[in-house]
């Protein structure tokens, strides 16, 4: 019987169906790097096929052998992103004690890794938000598929604290919600809290503390 299809294989085809070989991946990996790289420089928008073909020593003809235009190269590389950014908050979230001292160290760590998260992967975070404003339903879907998940098990972690303190007051998913939009928001306009002042220190304590008060009932272990 024939193998069944890899579903990887679907995310790697080139333009006309066919499934890279070796060379074939390493050039499109190549593309990809260069493309992220310059995003660093660049707005999306000013990003040309033929800049990112010479940058990658090819041609503009192979770019569109992998991708159909920049943003759909831009789009492989937030979904890429996605996968990492998601496993390291999803342990966080799931893995993390939410007691005493240790319980406030993971509400830390976790306000430390959107502020990273952001940092590591600024260019492709601002192409997310400007593209979903824009309504881009494609940008839209990934940037949900970030913290959809997180989301998700960080409403089953206060719906369990909740219910050990007798009862649910507000609905886990919708508080859940709130906490994710204000660790999102802030990790991405620490820049400007900088700008008045504000030290990326003390965002990432204020965070950790609203975070950890709104999860567990209580106050932060002196």
């Amino acid at each position: 019987m024939p193998a069944a299809p890899d579903p990887a294989d679907d995310e790697l085809r080139a333009v006309d169906g066919r499934v890279p070989g070796r060379r074939g991946l390493a050039t499109r990996q190549r593309l990809l790097a260069c493309t992220l790289d310059m995003l660093g420089d660049h707005t999306y928008r000013d990003l040309k096929v033929v800049d990112i073909a010479r940058t990658a020593g090819t041609s503009p003809a192979t770019f569109y052998q992998y991708f159909p235009d920049v943003n759909t190269a831009i789009l492989s590389l937030a979904e890429e992103m996605v996968v990492d950014a998601s496993e390291t908050l999803l342990g966080l979230v799931r893995d993390g004690t939410w007691t005493g001292a240790a319980g406030y160290e993971n509400a830390d760590a976790i306000s430390g890794e959107f502020i990273s998260m952001w940092e590591r992967h600024w260019p492709l975070m601002r192409v997310m938000e400007l593209t979903s404003a824009e309504g881009d339903e494609r940008f839209r879907h990934v940037r949900t598929r970030l913290l959809n998940q997180f989301t998700l098990a960080l409403a089953d972690v206060i719906r369990g604290m909740e219910a050990k303190r007798g009862g649910v007051a507000t609905d886990p998913m919708a508080t859940a919600g709130v906490l994710v939009s204000m660790l999102a928001h802030v990790a991405a306009h620490r820049y400007g809290f900088e700008f008045y002042g504000i030290r990326t220190e003390d965002l990432q304590t204020s965070m950790a503390h609203i975070l950890y008060v709104t999860v567990t009932g209580q106050q932060p272990p002196t």
